[in-house]
């Protein structure tokens, strides 16, 4: 073999391993990488859910669980989100979920904090304890309608 040709074999070799890391990393960060067993099917009703979208993680304890796999309005124009978690979660059935976001400026999540009862999430459950998302805007919005509410 010439050098020319172990130079093109070790350039190729490299291109090929480049674009399978690239291809990983496109899939890792765009929600894809969730591979766990899944089949619970859980529900929560939120009165404001921000930007949260379909694929969002849900974690207990900073572990992944599971994803949100459905978004929808309710009867009374509730948004009810649909996650499908790890079968093998014993969850009990007064655990809490929260939409909370990484960093200041970070994607949204579920977070679920088992409760304390004996009694168990089964299958198709509804999480009635849920706190909505923040809406920085909002929160801004109040914060200086505050700092200026008395004329000064």
């Amino acid at each position: 073999m010439t050098n020319t040709t172990i130079r093109d074999l070790v350039v190729g070799l490299f291109v090929a391993v480049g674009m399978v890391a690239i291809a990983y990393m496109s899939f890792s960060l765009g929600g894809l990488s969730y591979a766990g067993p899944g089949g619970l099917q859980i529900f929560a009703t939120f009165n404001e859910i921000g930007g949260l979208n379909k694929r969002a993680p849900v974690v207990i304890g900073g572990v992944k669980v599971g994803q949100v796999t459905r978004i929808a309005l309710d009867d009374e124009y509730y948004a009810r989100i649909e996650m499908d978690l790890d079968a093998r979660l014993n969850l009990p059935d007064d655990s809490s979920a929260a939409i909370l976001t990484r960093g200041l400026l970070g994607n949204q999540f579920i977070s679920i904090e088992p409760g304390a009862s004996e009694d168990l999430l089964e299958p198709g459950a509804e999480i009635s304890l849920t706190e909505d998302a923040v809406i920085m805007e909002r929160l801004i919005g109040r914060v200086i309608s505050n700092l200026g509410g008395d004329g000064s």
